[in-house]
């Protein structure tokens, strides 16, 4: 969910309801306030320079306090998870807000991209004793090494990553998605995506590649705005993802050569030998009278050499499926 709430925990329920009715596994929120996570101050460090930033001109303070979600709320937006039957869970960005996490017990935590270097919080996140889904976005390979390690030592009992590329909008050309298997190895953990790209492309991509947890920011309307709005998700879009993402996962299976079962039916479709012109007994195959055409039931076309030129046992019909009794 994010920001998309825009600030109303009416918008954030129906966000909420619109998830669960597109048929996700699970809702996530942030928790934090402006002042967990900056200082309010207008100076160049504190604020968004970057022109071509949907939040350019905002100083930090002034996003987070659009952004954020009061603390307040989250009680009554897991509870609808519940009710709705999904998992709502969340990223918290401090230790205050792990501690509050878990009074509501919540379960498992999210360590979003901007995150995954500070080894404080890892810690005080694994030391619940709880799953983690870590983000893995601008860190290197040792700064992933350590986190995880550090998430391992201090108690998190399973561990998924996420590719992450941490642009918003992402660019589908930096997605990079032949990381996904190389950290499955490198780490040993199960690996999925936080998609910043457009559409579902890329996410459908990355099931292919193993991911197997799938993170998009959603919202109710693009139009109606917000600070993620731009690259969130409607629901419409939320439910095609959540179908084309179950089939592709589905569509991997393993390696397997042959007739699948549901093909049986089809293997009378391949072309095999037939009698196509009426022959008497000791007449001689020849292409006049002997073809490869569907369906499959007769000898298999690569036997048409060897039946050329040699004489049938007794009468054929026209249309006879061609076997090896009916040849001297």
């Amino acid at each position: 969910m994010s920001g998309n709430h825009n600030q109303s925990l009416e918008r954030a329920l129906q966000i909420v309801d619109a998830a669960a009715a597109a048929g996700v596994d699970a809702l996530k929120i942030q928790t934090y306030t402006a002042d967990t996570m900056t200082l309010d101050s207008n100076s160049g460090d504190f604020s968004v320079t970057d022109s071509s930033s949907l939040w350019a001109g905002k100083s930090l303070y002034q996003l987070y306090q659009e952004a954020f979600t009061p603390w307040e709320w989250h009680d009554p937006i897991f509870k609808r998870c519940k009710e709705r039957g999904i998992v709502g869970f969340s990223t918290p960005f401090d230790e205050t807000a792990v501690d509050f996490l878990e009074k509501l017990e919540v379960p498992f935590y999210k360590i979003a991209s901007f995150e995954n270097t500070d080894i404080p919080l890892i810690r005080k996140v694994a030391a619940t004793g709880k799953p983690m889904i870590i983000s893995t976005g601008m860190a290197s390979i040792a700064e992933l090494d350590e986190t995880v390690q550090t998430a391992r030592e201090f108690g998190s009992p399973e561990i998924v990553l996420l590719k992450c590329t941490s642009a918003y909008p992402a660019p589908p050309s930096e997605a990079n998605l032949a990381t996904i298997p190389h950290l499955q190895e490198l780490f040993q953990v199960p690996v999925g995506i936080s998609d910043h790209t457009l559409g579902i492309g890329v996410s459908l991509a990355a099931v292919a590649l193993g991911a197997c947890v799938i993170e998009k920011h959603f919202t109710l309307c693009r139009a109606e705005g917000g600070v993620d709005s731009a690259f969130s998700m409607e629901p419409a879009e939320m439910m095609l993802l959540v179908e084309e993402s179950r089939k592709a996962s589905a569509a991997i299976g393993k390696v397997w050569y042959g007739v699948s079962e549901k093909e049986l039916e089809s293997r009378k479709f391949r072309r095999s030998l037939y009698v196509v012109n009426d022959m008497k007994k000791g007449d001689a195959f020849c292409v006049d009278n002997t073809r490869a055409i569907r369906p499959g039931f007769g000898l298999s076309p690569k036997q048409l050499d060897v039946i050329l030129g040699r004489k049938c046992s007794r009468d054929i019909a026209r249309g006879t499926a061609l076997s090896w009794e009916l040849v001297e």
